[in-house]
């Protein structure tokens, strides 16, 4: 199991951009599936995971 993660992180360093645009997808869509109820909350969230992959949200 470690093998696979030390393949995800990499795989997320090294395609940063593109991790960023799906996990704004995914927060986008949760969004849209609360009704923006929790939006505060999921762009935190969403923030949070792109800081956590490669060199941050380079999306914005």
């Amino acid at each position: 199991m470690s093998d696979f993660t030390d393949k995800a992180k990499d795989f997320a360093e090294q395609h940063d951009k593109q991790v960023d645009k799906g996990l704004d997808k995914a927060g986008d869509t949760a969004d849209q599936r609360t009704g923006g109820k929790y939006d505060e909350k999921i762009d935190k969230g969403v923030d949070m995971a792109q800081q956590r992959t490669g060199q941050g949200d380079t999306d914005r």
